[in-house]
């Protein structure tokens, strides 16, 4: 009972260091990002997608408040390495050898794959989306008049939860490693998962059809991945336990 309760409270204090680490990372990252974050906004304000956009600040604090906003998700990205490893150095006591090195490994992976949904986001869906809601103010003879909050909010309202989901590949891959989940259920789940990625799809885009199949297409495709990728961990995890069981025999 006793080893039990220091079982216990070494995960407390472990995991106490851990967070610990993350968050004078962080504070280091949000220090970095006051420097980054003016002329990304600038770069921002400037690119194709707002040519034709004039920013106005409807309040004193809206240029403050955009900066706060860029310097928090610019932090938060910088810092999203080490949050991946100390999760991974935490779990990590607790998975066989080859499990540790298979898995630190999904680190950078996750990271390009983070960065490439948001830059797909941006690049790609965000200036369709500035497009057609300006084409439809121009139609319906409507002069708009574009606030510098609210244009930075819908960015990253779009770009932030698509970098997201764009982990989804490595998330499936490390619950599979994991024995969590099998590609047998992600297939047996499949019109679940793609009811609620319909869900999320029409939560970051517009109301108009184009804009929603622009996301919800590539979210299948996604998930689809997820569940090739799937398979080939499960087989990988499959053949670990029958080498194991051989030794052991």
């Amino acid at each position: 009972m006793n080893e039990k309760e220091m079982s216990i409270i070494d995960h407390v204090e472990e995991l106490r260091k851990r967070l610990f680490i993350i968050v004078v990372f962080f504070v280091l990252a949000v220090i970095v990002s006051f420097f980054l974050s003016q002329p990304l906004i600038k770069l921002v304000q400037h690119a194709s997608a707002a040519h034709d956009i004039t920013m106005n600040a409807f309040r004193v604090t809206d240029p403050f408040k955009v900066f706060m906003q860029m310097t928090f998700v610019l932090a938060l990205v910088l810092t999203s390495p080490v949050i991946l490893y100390q999760l991974w150095a935490f779990i990590s006591p607790g998975l066989l050898e080859s499990e540790r090195k298979a898995t630190l490994s999904y680190i950078p992976i996750a990271v390009i794959l983070f960065v490439s949904g948001v830059l797909f986001a941006y690049f790609v869906l965000f200036p369709f989306v500035i497009r057609f809601m300006l084409g439809l103010s121009a139609n319906m003879e409507i002069k708009t008049t574009i606030g510098i909050s609210e244009y930075f909010h819908f960015l990253f309202q779009i770009t932030v939860p698509f970098g997201l989901l764009f982990e989804l590949p490595v998330v499936i891959l490390f619950l599979t490693r994991l024995g969590i989940v099998t590609p047998m259920f992600l297939v047996r789940v499949r019109k679940y998962a793609y009811f609620i990625l319909l869900v999320v799809a029409a939560f970051i885009t517009p109301p108009d059809l184009i804009s929603h199949l622009m996301v919800t297409v590539p979210l299948f495709i996604i998930y689809e991945i997820s569940i090739w990728i799937s398979k080939i961990g499960y087989k990988k995890v499959q053949a670990a336990e029958a080498a194991l069981n051989a030794q052991m025999d």
